[in-house]
């Protein structure tokens, strides 16, 4: 069963891709679009959700959206002309950290996609490429909250704690303006939607070939969340600015 559809379905109830709850996500954009905002940039932005939450609260807002999945961007157009903001989103099946653009950005957003950067400063550096002038950026990575067993390094990435995780953003030329750690409620209930909701799927539906693969994967995931991550891992979502000295 294919990764993708994998993940399709299992965000089928939290198609927010991330350990937020919808209060989180409006106020992280409020405060990354702020009122001045007219173009906003997701780089790996799935399905689209952002964006479109975006355009439905901003109405003189355009965005644009790069992910590599076809059938992603295709739910990011179907929601969009659903709730009627398709005219204003423009969407483009590319490598994230390969997209190119004449047009800057007043918020450059990359929320739980820094794995195709190549970590949290390489998805800064590419969303300054795309920055307008007095911009910011958003971005979503995750962190340790204590230390890790080497399984949940090797699962998850070699993260650092939470004021490492900024000092390293600071240093390299960025300041915060907002930020949110997620709460425990965000990050379990984004793990229980995730395996339940797939797990609900494969019981829905026995005589889909992917049925007990589905429900394996359901199975797996909890395991590895309640076994081995879930104390020590935590979500990070920040606000940034550029420091007009390009350094602090």
């Amino acid at each position: 069963m294919r990764r993708e559809r994998i993940s399709q379905l299992a965000h089928a109830h939290h198609p927010v891709a991330s350990p937020l709850g919808d209060e989180s996500v409006r106020r992280l954009l409020e405060r990354g679009l702020g009122d001045e905002a007219r173009h906003v940039l997701d780089l790996g932005c799935g399905s689209g959700e952002w964006l479109v939450r975006a355009l439905v609260t901003y109405p003189r807002l355009r965005a644009v959206g790069v992910d590599v999945s076809e059938s992603a961007l295709t739910r990011a157009r179907h929601t969009a002309q659903i709730l009627g903001v398709a005219d204003r989103l423009d969407l483009h099946q590319a490598d994230a950290a390969d997209f190119t653009s004449t047009q800057l950005f007043d918020l450059v957003l990359s929320v739980g996609a820094a794995h195709a950067f190549g970590g949290l400063l390489a998805t800064l550096a590419a969303a300054r490429e795309h920055l307008a002038p007095g911009g910011r950026v958003l971005a979503g990575d995750g962190f340790w909250e204590r230390d890790p067993s080497p399984d949940a390094v090797e699962m998850l990435g070699d993260f650092t704690d939470l004021a490492t995780t900024v000092d390293r953003v600071t240093v390299d030329g960025w300041i915060p303006v907002y930020g949110h750690v997620s709460t425990r409620h965000e990050l379990d209930a984004y793990e229980w939607d995730w395996t339940g909701t797939l797990a609900s799927w494969a019981l829905d539906h026995p005589g889909d070939p992917d049925s007990s693969h589905a429900l394996a994967a359901a199975a797996t995931h909890r395991e590895e969340w309640l076994r081995v991550y879930r104390e020590a891992f935590g979500f990070v979502c920040l606000v940034l600015r550029r420091n007009s000295e390009g350094s602090v």
